[in-house]
């Protein structure tokens, strides 16, 4: 896996869980969906989760779980202050 395509599609989410989606790629908005868990988000860009998946590819499908898991960190790391 090569870093700096975790940590694009990372900050990609990141932007899209703080109200930037709208200027995100449609690769980006699919995969940031999966990433924070958003099925809404599948259906407002007009895909099923299986058009999403394969949109998305085998490359970017497997960055998935290790950035979600980024994100789930910064989330605990948040509250536990």
């Amino acid at each position: 896996m090569n870093d700096d395509e975790l940590n694009h599609i990372v900050r990609k989410s990141r932007d899209a869980k703080n109200g930037g989606f709208g200027v995100l790629s449609t690769s980006e908005q699919l995969a940031a969906a999966f990433i924070l868990n958003r099925p809404d988000w599948l259906a407002s860009a007009g895909y099923t989760m299986a058009e999403a998946v394969e949109r998305l590819g085998a490359k970017w499908l497997a960055l998935i779980p290790p950035a979600a898991r980024i994100l789930r960190d910064d989330d605990d790391g948040n509250s536990a202050g």
